[in-house]
């Protein structure tokens, strides 16, 4: 299974809980690779805490690869290779879990035929090799973006799922809808790239983030309210413009570790050192359990 992830704005916690996905699903039993495919801030080796790729790699990330540089992009085994000791603990059934990084200081490049050939080569290598490939995407309409689609394309008999994350606020509700259904958004770059429309947004969902719970403890009452009424205001927001049920997928609580330090959510920091949230745990399993229920990406 592919899975892209994307957003059409930075901040919306993407990348983060893309890892997170990605970690619960190696935890459920599942081989998984994660490619960091946001080229102009590779930083995913800082989520999974491996201090080699935190910003990139010097030489051999997915942007040497893809330029033609190397042969094969490097691979780190994140449970062999991880600075944090909580995230090595798992059980005996769980299976890999790699990170393709990117390289320091490229940037964004414009694709090319040669690009988006090595770029369908290489995940056809990886669909072969793993469950679950992860290709955390650049915020936006991107080069990456674009050749993420014209890659999938090539590789028809893949399973693809799109994953399109904003927070819950009006700002990013809008221009995560604007960045699948407007102008030389997703669906329109994928239909102009020969895909089905109604077949590509079957197989894309949104993820919201850091919502608030109205009934959060340490709010005022007329914090709860409001925010509450709010909440309802968005979505009705979110169902006008297409981003609403059914087209969502599911929805990830604010956090408070994840506010201050973008990581890894593990057991240990749930049940043992209790600085991160059961729930936000539970969601991260959830949507790793969602990506394989059909039921849930049924047109309904």
């Amino acid at each position: 299974m592919l899975v892209f992830a994307t957003s059409d704005k930075g901040g919306t916690g993407r990348s983060v809980t893309t890892s997170n996905v990605a970690y619960q699903s190696a935890l459920a039993g599942y081989d998984v690779c994660y490619l960091d495919f946001d080229f102009g801030s590779p930083t995913a080796g800082s989520v999974f805490d491996i201090d080699a790729g935190r910003l990139g790699v010097q030489h051999g990330g997915l942007h040497s690869y893809l330029l033609g540089e190397v042969t094969e992009p490097r691979r780190i085994d994140v449970f062999a290779e991880t600075e944090r000791e909580s995230v090595k603990v798992r059980d005996r059934h769980a299976g890999k879990l790699f990170l393709l990084p990117g390289d320091l200081g490229i940037g964004e490049f414009p694709s090319s035929d040669g690009v988006v050939s090595r770029c369908t080569e290489i995940l056809e290598l990886l669909v072969s090799q793993f469950h679950m490939c992860f290709v955390d995407l650049s915020a936006g309409r991107s080069y990456a973006l674009q050749m993420a689609l014209e890659a999938a394309r090539r590789l028809p008999g893949v399973r693809t799922r799109w994953l399109v994350y904003h927070r819950w606020t009006k700002q990013h509700v809008i221009a995560a809808a604007s960045l699948v259904h407007g102008r030389h958004g997703i669906l329109e770059a994928g239909e102009d790239l020969g895909y089905n429309r109604d077949e590509l947004l079957a197989s894309l969902r949104f993820v919201r983030t850091a919502l608030v719970d109205p009934a959060r403890p340490g709010l005022t009452s007329q914090q709860s309210v409001w925010i509450a009424e709010w909440d309802s205001r968005l979505q009705a927001i979110a169902e006008s413009a297409n981003a609403g049920p059914p087209w969502m997928l599911h929805t990830v609580p604010l956090d408070p570790v994840l506010q201050w330090r973008e990581q890894l959510i593990t057991a240990h920091d749930v049940t043992t050192i209790g600085i991160a949230n059961e729930r936000t745990a539970e969601a991260f399993q959830q949507l790793a359990r969602l990506l394989h229920n059909d039921k849930a990406w049924e047109v309904r």
